[in-house]
């Protein structure tokens, strides 16, 4: 088997159990804080642990970005799953939220499985094949996050939560290892830039290719998470009083995912052919079109069909964006602007949410998918608006 065939089947793997992981820790940790006593402010430590480690992954990513141009993604590979691993086995022996807040920012300050994973394989792949690779590393992403959360329940009801998390950082040392015994890097020039952070971002300024694709990880990451506060309620309203109400909203919830790995590869076989930009306008204009249509529908089986159909064409931005990250950047600089990729996904991770649940509280529900299908339809805008800027520049970078 070719080398970039096997490295891509394993991060497959690697990547799947990170996100597992992730999935099976974190839809739990509001639920968990009860467990270990915190019944004042609840929903104010909860906030503050899922804000923690974005805050933190925002901070720390451009300086790991560095580390990885310096000394190559498999040792960032490494570092952030056995960080993975360290910080999920300590969470089932916490015994108060000041412990799991501090394990939550270490999380963040740390890992980096995914997109290291993400720049190891767009690095190392011919490029006619990069879409395809990119949509499968996508796709294994969320598999993972529809298999989590039942892994993750059922071990919880069956031994704990503390054996749920145990068993998250088991899934990551298994990652980890896979990386350090079958993926190989081939295409890495050790960056000898004796710059600085400051520098990078300096660098990455003067990318006009580069700022577009950053910018629209935020507004895209943004858009998304603005929605996540209300869509498990709205389900559950839709579903009606049926005392399967929670078993269904965890089936539509997951319908995206689902899509993704379906035709994930798919968008990612026509983007070697037709490029990412086209493939990135396509996803943006049907994810925005879909969010606003499924408040068309005010029973569960038309809002799971348009949801799913929403998947459909949303899966195929993020692959987009970052393939643009590889075509716009040289290889020795690679790891910095999939580091600042990853800031800015996160930026937008923790905007979205204090967006829709401001809007949750005072409009109703579907005034947040509407101001989240609009935004996913700006997005489409700048990506036509600076469409020909972008090939132009394109066309004149090293990869």
């Amino acid at each position: 088997m070719l080398i970039w065939k096997r490295n891509l089947w394993v991060l497959w793997i690697g990547v799947f159990f990170v996100s597992a992981s992730f999935s099976m820790v974190i839809p739990f940790l509001p639920i968990f804080l009860l467990q270990i006593g915190v019944h004042d402010h609840t929903e104010v430590w909860a906030g503050l642990l899922f804000s923690a480690a974005f805050f933190a992954g925002a901070i720390a990513s451009p300086f790991w970005g560095r580390v990885a141009d310096k000394y190559g993604r498999k040792p960032l590979l490494i570092r952030a799953g056995f960080a993975l691993f360290l910080v999920y086995t300590l969470t089932a022996f916490v015994t108060n939220p000041y412990q799991l807040l501090g394990l939550r920012i270490m999380q963040g300050l740390l890992s980096g499985f995914i997109p290291g994973s993400i720049a190891l394989v767009g690095t190392n792949t011919p490029s006619n094949k990069v879409g395809y690779a990119l949509s499968m590393i996508s796709s294994a992403s969320a598999s993972g996050g529809i298999v989590g959360p039942l892994l993750g329940g059922g071990i919880a009801s069956l031994v704990g939560n503390r054996v749920a998390f145990g068993s998250a950082g088991m899934f990551s040392l298994i990652s980890t290892l896979l990386v350090i015994f079958f993926v190989t890097e081939e295409n890495f020039t050790p960056s000898k830039e004796k710059g600085s952070i400051r520098n990078d971002f300096k660098l990455a300024l003067s990318n006009r290719s580069l700022m577009m694709v950053l910018g629209l990880t935020s507004l895209t990451s943004a858009s998304i998470m603005t929605i996540e506060p209300v869509l498990p309620l709205y389900i559950v309203e839709l579903g009606g009083s049926s005392q399967h109400a929670s078993l269904l909203a965890g089936i539509v919830f997951s319908l995206p995912g689902i899509a993704s790995v379906m035709f994930a590869p798919v968008w990612g076989k026509w983007a070697d052919k037709v490029g990412f930009q086209k493939i990135l306008f396509i996803g943006l204009m049907g994810g925005g079109i879909g969010t606003i249509a499924q408040i068309v529908f005010s029973n569960i089986w038309g809002f799971s069909i348009t949801r799913f159909i929403f998947g459909v064409f949303f899966c195929a931005v993020f692959p987009a964006l970052n393939g643009l990250v590889v075509r716009s950047t040289q290889s020795d600089f690679r790891g910095r602007a999939f580091g600042l990729h990853q800031t800015s996904n996160q930026i937008g991770g923790m905007i979205g949410p204090i967006i829709g649940g401001i809007l949750g509280g005072i409009f109703p529900v579907q005034t947040v998918f509407v101001v989240t299908g609009f935004l996913l339809l700006a997005a489409t805008g700048v990506a036509y608006w600076h469409a020909n800027d972008l090939n132009r520049e394109l066309k004149t970078k090293v990869t």
